[in-house]
């Protein structure tokens, strides 16, 4: 609840900066001598910014079920489910979280955590990853994925895109009006923006969200060093998540739905997008930290 409560009060704070800063440097006035509501502005680019955001990561878990089809294990079925139920169960404990829900989805090797609360999250295990792995390598992995629940990363990585979103949405619109009106310099405004604004909009839309993506998949990528090295911890030496990774490297990464891509033991394309860092550079990561 105290991460929510902090989630609410950036999204404020960064809409509040943005408003002093347009008046500092007198963006306001022009803006407000063109016709356009600053006020309002700064409203609707709290709203789309951090209601989108916060909508996402309230339905986080039902959607991370329905789209990867995963299976919630209420009464395990065999001694392997019994054995995935147990060790959620041992390392939540140390992490000094609530028991998650535990899942299995069909797919090729890969885990991921989500949920708003971290004391109420999911974590679920594709069965590639059961079939391949060892069940020491299976445990890191869970480590893992706990490290995410614990370290609250699914509601920092929310806030963390709603600022983005809350920054392209006032930056493109404050821009495309400005050159909307440079365009219509002289003529007379009938009512509202012109066609400028709008394909400007677009265009800076798509822009500015590319930036963002940028920068919430460099976030991302600083959060899976973290969560590697929260596992070793949870187990109480690092071989196991080492050994883990390096398995993983060598076997085909199962494709996670995107809502919970950023939460999985692998993904991404390329290196600017990529939301987690190279197997390579994760495993190096962990044997300097032994050192």
């Amino acid at each position: 609840m105290k991460r929510i409560l902090l989630f609410v009060l950036t999204n404020v704070m960064v809409v509040a900066v943005l408003g002093i800063v347009a008046s500092l440097l007198g963006v306001n006035r022009y803006l407000t001598a063109s016709g356009l509501d600053l006020g309002a502005l700064l409203g609707f680019a709290l709203v789309i910014g951090f209601g989108g955001a916060i909508i996402s990561l309230l339905i986080s878990k039902p959607m991370a079920k329905w789209t990867a089809g995963v299976r919630i294990i209420n009464q395990p079925a065999n001694v392997d489910e019994a054995w995935i139920v147990e060790t959620v169960r041992k390392l939540a404990d140390k992490a000094g979280i609530g028991m998650p829900e535990v899942g299995i989805f069909e797919g090729a090797p890969n885990a991921f955590a989500t949920g708003a609360f971290k004391n109420s999250a999911l974590v679920a295990v594709s069965t590639g990853l059961l079939q391949g792995m060892k069940h020491e390598e299976i445990e890191a992995v869970i480590g893992h994925e706990i490290a995410h629940v614990a370290n609250g990363d699914m509601v920092t990585m929310t806030l963390i895109q709603g600022v983005m979103n809350t920054f392209v949405v006032f930056l493109s619109r404050v821009i495309a009006y400005a050159i909307d009106s440079f365009l219509n310099k002289g003529n007379e405004r009938s009512s509202g923006p012109g066609i400028g604004y709008m394909v400007t909009t677009i265009v800076l839309d798509i822009v500015l969200g590319f930036a963002a993506a940028i920068v919430v998949a460099w976030f991302s990528r600083h959060r899976e060093f973290r969560a590697d090295a929260g596992a070793a911890q949870l187990m109480g030496r690092r071989q196991p998540m080492i050994n883990a990774l390096a398995r993983l490297g060598g076997l085909p990464a199962g494709e996670l739905p995107k809502s919970v891509a950023a939460f999985g033991i692998m993904g991404g394309v390329g290196k600017l997008f990529a939301t987690h860092p190279p197997i390579e550079d994760r495993i190096a990561a962990l044997q300097n930290a032994q050192a």
